[in-house]
């Protein structure tokens, strides 16, 4: 991994302040937003990101587009079908199919941050990948609660289809990314440029101050690491880069850009902490939030913001050189 690349990442005002958040709560400092902020800046970011990916897609090849679309569907359904039995050699059944869910889920802060880096390096992208994105929200939700049900054999189990459907498909979260995603396809780049400053000009500082933010709520969130046992810890560092190598083959396979490339390989690395805890209290109350909220949280997301998202570019430049 090139030295230039960590250094450039690190050097990314969002990630540096990030790890003010962090380093505030271990200095026991009393620093913190009001909640009403965080929230609201999740919806900026959501917003923005959706708007700006479908001023890009109404630009973008359709096959191209397609092709992608396809390869995100089929991670998001691969990966908790792998996750599941892996998690089960140590964890419940519940606990499992929420880890499992959890990592074919996706993070749209993780991605925020890459794209961020790319636009930090001059690197461009497509807005099909922010279509990626939102695909890829909701159909590791679903496989993991089929999953449990199956490991059960109780297909029932009280849960209401109809509320896991609803819950998985027009989340907040789900439903804004998308509807911006759909109003920037309609409006295309004559109307995008009236939100430009909304959307592009404020989003490294909001996006900065966001990660504040997740600097002090991963901080908080370490404290429950010793909790955990040695297998969840080894599993929140490792299930990260091992779908990120099943993201860089299908990537590599696609002949997407470098851009592309790394924004799909952080999707399929990256682990939901919001999307799906919402999703199983609906479907597994029983579950751990404790355990697989601090997974995706306190390990996995803090790896994929620091380091890898240089590491993935560096093998994306080696692969295709």
């Amino acid at each position: 991994m090139s030295a230039d690349l960590i250094l450039a990442n690190l050097l990314n005002p969002a990630v540096l302040f990030f790890l003010l958040g962090i380093f505030a709560v271990l200095v026991r400092s009393d620093l913190e937003l009001p909640p009403p902020i965080p929230k609201a800046l999740a919806l900026y970011l959501l917003l923005a990101i959706g708007f700006k990916g479908g001023v890009a897609l109404r630009e973008n090849n359709g096959a191209a587009a397609l092709a992608v679309l396809g390869a995100a569907l089929l991670m998001s359904v691969l990966v908790p079908l792998y996750v599941f039995p892996l998690a089960r050699l140590r964890l419940r059944v519940p606990d499992a199919a929420a880890v499992a869910a959890t990592y074919g889920s996706v993070s749209a802060v993780t991605f925020a941050t890459a794209s961020a880096f790319l636009q930090r390096a001059g690197m461009s992208h497509g807005g099909y990948m922010v279509a990626a994105l939102a695909l890829m929200e909701s159909p590791a939700i679903a496989v993991g609660v089929l999953l449990a049900r199956l490991a059960q054999r109780d297909h029932g189990n009280g849960v209401d289809l109809m509320a896991l459907v609803h819950e998985s498909l027009f989340n907040g979260s789900v439903l804004l990314l998308v509807g911006s995603l759909l109003i920037g396809y309609i409006v295309g780049s004559e109307g995008g440029s009236a939100l430009k400053p909304f959307t592009e000009t404020l989003f490294p500082g909001l996006l900065s101050l966001f990660l504040l933010d997740m600097g002090l709520v991963v901080g908080r969130r370490l404290r429950e690491l010793r909790q955990l046992g040695v297998f969840p810890i080894v599993g929140a560092l490792a299930l990260p880069l091992l779908n990120a190598a099943l993201g860089l083959g299908a990537a590599y396979a696609l002949r997407l850009s470098e851009g592309d490339a790394l924004l799909f390989v952080v999707l399929c690395a990256s682990a939901s902490y919001i999307a799906v805890p919402a999703a199983m209290r609906q479907a597994m109350p029983q579950a751990n939030p404790a355990l697989y909220v601090t997974m995706a949280l306190a390990l996995t997301f803090p790896l994929n913001v620091i380091l890898g998202i240089p590491l993935y570019l560096s093998a994306i430049r080696l692969l295709w050189a």
